[in-house]
């Protein structure tokens, strides 16, 4: 596909064709904003290929002062930026597009005019038209070339990604069984053999031998929301007391460990004590990882889980539940994967990834190498899956820059 670079003068030579390029690029992606919605809408007929639309995001490179546009892993447009200045520098990370304005003012900076404005943070941050000088001179927001910031305002909708990254960052496809795939179940019909017809005096005449041969289809799994994409992420759990943990389990199975507090008194060690002496393992009252792991066995649960997932559709919380992350204690980073676009019921979908710290916490594949996704929970995230969700997965905090109307917003500086 023909990229379009802004702030690049084009050949007389070729300056018509290109204008027209750019055009047709900014027409096909207007209309393709939304990534599944063109499905219902397509020319019967018209071949899968034109149908599918890939998830819109965008790549800010800070070192670089650009902005490359991609449609899933194909990079259509490109331009220079201008981020915040010394002392109101831009922050990196993953951000998403909370709100858009054609004509804005700033409500910091004397009423200064920021048209085409998309926001990415409440706190100030947004894509906006600005001047470019060549070089960081912004308060904080990332200043875009009239005709690009007007070109991708009719492109984007709110929900799409920003990764902004001091280096510059590329979609890589990944393949992991820890990234859902859509549920795509087949339904068993009971089958009505002529044999059996021809037995049953009820069903003689009813039903035709033509009927018994037509194949029956699969039923599909409605979405309602199939036009949503998910906003999902990751993040590493303070570990639980252990001393709670006993407390409770022993109280589960009836050993009477007194309060859940984590005060290992005269009623949690004779607990302890009583275990050990009907498990005929040594009696000490001492709590170690073995006996928290075998009466955790015992007790009817999976080890315990050191993470968790969360689930967004339209900024709102929809899901949450417990996973695994290998080795916590070494770096994870902040990875983020991307869905690409599928129909309902199509058995797979594929993955983009895109490293917003470099080679922090290592390559995406080793991230994915590290998730234990529980199968109930591999079960439910493929009923709810849709075309453009994305996953996050980070050692940083999401709290202070998320709230109600964002999605998981992840600073990673």
């Amino acid at each position: 596909m023909f990229v379009t670079k802004y702030g690049e003068r084009p050949s007389k030579s070729r300056g018509a064709s290109r204008m027209f390029s750019q055009l047709a690029c900014a027409a096909f992606l207007t209309l393709s904003a939304g990534s599944t919605s063109l499905a219902s809408e397509a020319v019967e007929g018209a071949p899968d290929e034109v149908q599918k639309q890939d998830p819109l995001h965008f790549l800010v490179s800070l070192d670089e002062q650009r902005i490359d546009v991609y449609r899933g892993s194909e990079l259509i447009e490109t331009s220079p930026i201008s981020s915040g200045k010394r002392g109101n520098s831009t922050p990196t990370g993953v951000f998403s597009i909370l709100e858009k304005r054609r004509k804005h003012f700033s409500n910091l900076y004397d009423n200064a005019p920021m048209p085409f404005m998309q926001r990415l943070t409440w706190s100030g941050i947004a894509l906006h038209q600005g001047k470019l000088p060549g070089y960081p001179a912004s308060h904080g927001c990332i200043r875009l070339p009239r005709s690009f910031a007007k070109s991708i305002f009719g492109m984007t909708a709110r929900g799409n990604h920003v990764v902004v990254t001091r280096a510059a960052a590329t979609p890589m496809p990944v393949t992991h069984s820890a990234l859902p795939q859509p549920l795509s179940p087949s339904t068993k019909v009971a089958s009505l053999s002529a044999q059996n017809i021809a037995m049953d005096p009820a069903l003689r005449g009813a039903i035709q031998p033509a009927v018994l041969q037509t194949p029956i289809a699969a039923a599909e799994p409605e979405n309602p929301h199939f036009d949503r994409p998910l906003r999902m992420i990751i993040t590493p759990q303070k570990p639980p007391s252990k001393n709670k943990i006993l407390q409770r389990l022993l109280n589960e199975l009836g050993y009477n460990a007194g309060p859940v507090d984590g005060v290992v008194g005269r009623k949690t060690r004779a607990a302890i004590e009583l275990y050990q002496e009907g498990a005929d393992l040594p009696i000490t009252g001492n709590i170690t990882d073995s006996l928290v792991a075998r009466i955790y066995r015992e007790a009817g649960y999976e080890k315990p889980h050191n993470a968790k997932l969360r689930v967004r559709r339209k900024f709102r919380d929809v899901y949450s539940a417990p996973v695994t992350i290998k080795g916590t204690g070494e770096d994870i980073g902040t990875h983020v994967f991307t869905a690409l676009d599928f129909k309902q019921g199509d058995p797979s979908v594929e993955w983009i990834a895109v490293s917003a710290e470099g080679e922090r916490g290592g390559a995406s594949y080793e991230i994915l190498d590290r998730l234990e996704i529980p199968q109930k929970v591999a079960e439910d995230l493929s009923k709810m899956l849709t075309p453009g969700t994305s996953l996050t997965v980070t050692d940083r905090s999401f709290q202070r820059n998320t709230g109600l109307g964002t999605d998981f917003v992840v600073i990673t500086r």
